[in-house]
């Protein structure tokens, strides 16, 4: 039994780490602009498209981390593309006009995939997997490279926004984006650096999901772009951490329940842990209520 809890704790930590790194661009983004990027899922997409065509397209064969940088590379770029064109021009305009126009974006690119590539595609093998054995439990290769790649990343960012011009900057952003101007910091440059940052992250998790998980199709985003926001909400929308916690735990949550129930629970345990949780903790485990001056 203890062996078998063990064995499914590696595999939540697979799945977590995917939904943590999705997670961070939805709280990156919210944490700058109080909005929700819901095109962020079709951007995970993407990415694992991006490794497709990388992998296969290309007359070399690229090592594996330089195929990861292009892919987050290529992916950021359009994430950063997407403020500029499609969110910048209606960050003063009512809430509801923005949310509308990220699933519009969402739609466009899933559609757009869609006509290219309407069938499913399976991902080559772009690393030899080995499995080991160690007192009993099971673990591949392939699976300590996914953890250990999104770990990285997860630390890098969390360097990058504590210990950075730029974190400094993106944190006073989001806590007062009217008098950040006035001390010389370039708004609209950190909210598209915050947007690259974010969705390079979101097309990492896209490659890694599909060395995971080879086959990769053009509708993949919504249903884990949705398990991603509810990590991010989970965790504490806006809160670094907060969405790494949240990836975990519902890929902890998702993985148990598939391991000793039918896995028709699966997503209605996943929906029912955050109303729950948003019940005792409405800001989430790690987040906070908005500062207001009155």
């Amino acid at each position: 039994m203890f062996f078998y809890l063990a064995q499914q704790t590696i595999n939540a930590l697979q799945l977590g780490s995917i939904y943590a790194l999705i997670a961070l661009g939805y709280s990156m983004v919210y944490g700058v602009l109080v909005m929700i990027n819901f095109a962020h899922g079709d951007l995970f997409m993407l990415g694992a498209f991006a490794c497709l065509l990388l992998a296969v397209l290309l007359p070399v064969h690229l090592p594996f981390v330089v195929i990861l940088l292009l892919v987050m590379l290529v992916i950021g770029l359009l994430g950063a593309l997407i403020e500029r064109v499609a969110y910048r021009p209606l960050r003063d305009a009512p809430r509801v006009s923005a949310i509308i126009t990220a699933l519009g974006c969402g739609l466009v690119i899933e559609n757009t995939t869609l006509s290219l590539s309407p069938y499913p595609q399976f991902l080559p093998t772009l690393f030899v997997s080995k499995t080991l054995t160690f007192a009993g439990l099971t673990i591949t290769t392939l699976q300590i490279l996914i953890i250990g790649v999104a770990l990285g990343l997860m630390v890098g960012l969390d360097l990058l926004i504590r210990k950075t011009g730029f974190g400094m900057a993106m944190r006073a952003i989001s806590f007062d984006a009217k008098t950040v101007p006035l001390m010389g910091i370039p708004v609209n440059r950190m909210i598209s650096l915050t947007f690259f940052v974010g969705a390079g992250l979101g097309g990492a998790a896209g490659m890694l999901y599909g060395l995971a998980y080879p086959q990769i199709s053009a509708t993949m985003g919504v249903l884990i772009g949705w398990k991603a926001f509810i990590a991010a909400v989970i965790g504490g929308i806006g809160s670094i951490r907060g969405a790494v916690l949240g990836g975990f735990i519902l890929g902890g949550v998702e993985v148990m329940a598939v391991a000793y129930l039918p896995s028709t629970y699966r997503d209605l345990i996943s929906y029912s842990l955050l109303l729950a949780i948003l019940i005792f903790k409405p800001y989430g485990l790690l987040g906070h209520p908005p500062n207001q001056k009155v």
